[in-house]
């Protein structure tokens, strides 16, 4: 899955390994250390004592005493905490309407023409909405990619209230029988209560233009941000209903880590990753793996 795996993996996995090479039996200070690596591989706090304490219950229950053992056990500990189940998935009902949200500067645009290319080869009918209206060159971009697909984008004159762009895009997509309607949105935090309100509107049209339309609100995160795209699940959570995580430029970043405190913080899932700059490189996210890959050395 990761096709930098050492580039991103390598940090963590290699203080772990110098962890256990100087502490060849499970003490305290083993533990100490190991929560310390933690905490600065940008593993929140209090997700950090989580993991660590389930794992001082599992080394108690299983009288774990050799550190290799204890590395496979936090491997499962943190996949599990990653695992949403059902909810892993992309919605495979259709039609499905999905708005992308996130800051500008954060992958979106790209996010969605890979999503795009991932579904239609999966022989699902896609068609783009060009609903950030607001950034300058925003639907030209959009369309640069719709054009990499061979797909269509319903997009109006930059400044356009963006909520009639998605009206006229779901009459599109109803009339051409398309199975996914992908939107971009606008990704101003600085004014909530103009980006709440643009995404209420947004919302309103679908309800009513296609009520029996699926729905998906996916958050795009730069990996490379760590700390601050939790900050940015807070924001973008008290302006909409965030079903999933699309994390970007995991391909060269040490600072993956912030996906399991974003899963437990938030008990929300990570659907895809990023992986490169190809068109074929977003990748759905497997929790396992996920948790395996910090580990292996």
């Amino acid at each position: 899955m990761f096709q930098e795996k050492k580039s991103f993996f390598g940090k963590l996995s290699q203080r772990i390994g110098d962890a256990i090479m100087m502490h060849p039996k499970v003490d305290e200070e083993f533990l100490e250390e190991l929560e310390e690596i933690l905490i600065t591989s940008d593993i929140g706090m209090d997700t950090t004592m989580h993991i660590v304490e389930r794992l001082r219950e599992e080394i108690k229950i299983n009288n774990m005493t050799k550190p290799e053992v204890v590395k496979m056990r936090l491997a499962k500990i943190i996949a599990a905490l990653m695992d949403k189940k059902e909810n892993q998935k992309l919605c495979e009902d259709t039609p499905l309407v999905i708005l992308m949200i996130g800051i500008n500067g954060g992958g979106k645009t790209t996010s969605i023409g890979k999503l795009a290319n991932k579904l239609k080869k999966e022989n699902k009918k896609v068609m783009l909405a060009a609903a950030d209206t607001f950034r300058a060159a925003a639907a030209e971009q959009l369309q640069i990619w719709a054009d990499r697909v061979g797909i269509n984008v319903v997009k109006h004159k930059e400044g356009a209230d963006p909520a009639s762009v998605i009206y006229d895009a779901i009459q599109s997509a109803r009339a051409k029988n398309m199975d996914v309607l992908i939107c971009d949105t606008a990704g101003r935090l600085q004014n909530k209560k103009n980006l709440m309100d643009e995404l209420n509107k947004m919302n309103k049209v679908i309800t009513r233009e296609w009520p029996e339309a699926a729905r998906e609100n996916l958050l795009v995160l730069d990996a490379t941000t760590g700390k601050n795209a939790v900050s940015q699940v807070k924001e973008f959570g008290e302006v909409a209903d965030i079903t999933g995580i699309i994390l970007t430029k995991l391909d060269g970043t040490a600072k993956g880590g912030i996906v399991i405190t974003i899963a437990d913080e938030y008990d929300m899932p990570v659907k895809f990753i990023g992986v490169g700059e190809g068109i074929d490189d977003l990748k759905e996210f497997d929790p396992r793996e996920f948790a395996e890959g910090i580990f292996d050395e």
